[in-house]
């Protein structure tokens, strides 16, 4: 069970995270979550490239390890780099030390200012902790902890992946923070949903931006 649109309770609850950005410009931030994975990200850059287009990358840690290689082409083509944590964590069920030390790892490899919780699951005392003892290591002394407004729902196996492609074109407005996946998992769909979301809003003169 998973919502499209992000719920305003959920945005009240958690006021200090970033759920979008501003809405009098049409600017669309595009998230790739999961990653770096060959071949699923080199389509993604290739389709990116394509639209002029720029993005964010929340990448495991344990991935970026693996193939450094991609990341670096992530970073080369100009895209920012978020921290999904090393091991891809669900704050619900995990011991604040155990998911500080694990972004801690990743941080490592990303030195992000951005972080994404992995599910979008994390606790408040785990914002606390995150900022106390992250917030320094970042590139401007500053932890964003990023979210998002539209969830295009590509991991999921069930989902057509023209359906994909509604999800987000029916919820996305002037500064939305979007998400897919660079994993193998939801490649069919992002496959499907990623260039037509590009031809679309760059279409309704939209840009692309990097969070």
């Amino acid at each position: 069970m998973y919502l499209v649109k992000s719920p305003l309770l959920l945005k009240w609850y958690y006021p200090s995270l970033l759920w979008n950005k501003s809405r009098t410009e049409k600017v669309i931030y595009l998230t790739f979550d999961d990653g770096p994975i060959p071949n699923v990200t080199d389509f993604v850059l290739k389709t990116l490239k394509a639209f002029n287009a720029k993005a964010t990358f929340f990448c495991i840690g344990d991935n970026i390890q693996k193939h450094p290689d991609v990341f670096e082409r992530v970073k080369n083509d100009g895209h920012a780099i978020g921290n999904h944590t090393f091991n891809h964590l669900k704050g619900w069920v995990t011991e604040n030390e155990t998911y500080l030390q694990n972004t801690i790892k990743c941080q490592q490899f990303t030195k992000s200012n951005l972080f994404r919780p992995p599910y979008g699951r994390i606790k408040k005392s785990q914002i606390k902790s995150l900022n106390s003892n992250l917030g320094h290591q970042t590139p401007d002394s500053k932890l964003k902890i990023v979210m998002w407004d539209v969830l295009s729902g590509d991991f999921d196996v069930n989902l057509a992946p023209e359906k994909c492609y509604h999800n987000v074109i029916k919820h996305t407005q002037n500064g939305s923070i979007i998400v897919f996946h660079d994993s193998l998992k939801a490649f069919d769909r992002l496959e499907c949903a990623l260039p037509k979301v590009l031809a679309y809003f760059t279409q309704k003169g939209y840009q692309f931006s990097s969070l």
